[in-house]
């Protein structure tokens, strides 16, 4: 009997709480002799969801320490991670909305996009990597580390423009895990790094932008997640570096 070992990063967010909630799920209903555990992380107040599989972790993204810590933390727990999904991200504030122009540019605004969006990740690649070399894998059955992105990081499919600090960050994000997957291709072989995007999800989030999605094309974060986990489970070592949405095809960077 083998135990699979996931943590979602940012697991109190619409889609990391809906990830959580169907991974609890599938361990109740799964019938292989496989045990799962799953580690999720809040940043200020321990949410009420639990289950005897469930551990929450407190982690501060925007603190290198804190995500070090963490990882401390799960290392106790667990010998390693096979499934590691992002889940974090920013696109406004209680006070601050994406820009629509040049002249809505704040530095303070446009530097914490940068530090949640982009620089998180890294810095979380940088701490869990020990536990994901860990985990017992192959070509076929890679370990995971999944990244939410959006679409509107694309850089050839912008037709639009505005939204200069969300934007900007989610392409640094992509870059960064496009290197994250050539550095691992060769130090910590058979790991998929993927950046996903899981479309326009009913939200805090995308709230305020719902107004012009299409009818059909909002989703449930029940529904979302549910995509993106079906997606990573047939993706393979040799797909790391890839941008994919919700249904698995592929984006333009």
């Amino acid at each position: 009997m083998s135990t699979k070992t996931y943590l979602i990063i940012g697991g109190t967010g619409g889609i990391g709480k809906a990830m959580v909630e169907q991974l609890v799920e599938s361990t109740a209903n799964n019938n292989d002799g496989d045990n799962l555990s799953v580690f999720a992380t809040y940043h200020k107040s321990v949410p009420n969801f639990a289950a005897d599989n469930l551990y929450w972790v407190p982690m501060d993204i925007c603190d290198e320490q804190s995500i070090k810590q963490a990882a401390d933390v799960i290392s106790q727990h667990t010998s390693h991670i096979d499934w590691l999904i992002n889940c974090a991200g920013l696109l406004h504030t209680a006070t601050q909305q994406p820009e629509k122009s040049l002249r809505q540019i704040e530095t303070d605004f446009f530097l914490i996009n940068m530090q949640v969006n982009a620089l998180a990740g890294l810095l979380i690649a940088k701490h869990f990597k020990p536990l994901l070399a860990k985990s017992e894998r192959s070509n076929d059955s890679p370990a995971v580390f999944a990244t939410i992105s959006a679409r509107v990081g694309s850089i050839s499919d912008n037709q639009l423009g505005g939204w200069y600090s969300y934007r900007m960050s989610k392409a640094a994000l992509n870059m960064g895990m496009k290197n994250l997957s050539i550095e691992w291709s060769r130090s910590l072989k058979d790991v998929c790094v993927v950046v996903m995007q899981p479309g326009t999800v009913n939200t805090q989030l995308s709230a305020p932008f719902q107004g012009n999605v299409a009818d059909g094309q909002l989703f449930s974060p029940a529904y979302s997640a549910e995509c993106l986990l079906e997606v990573l489970s047939r993706m393979t070592a040799a797909q790391s570096g890839s941008f994919v949405d919700w249904a698995g095809e592929s984006i333009p960077w």
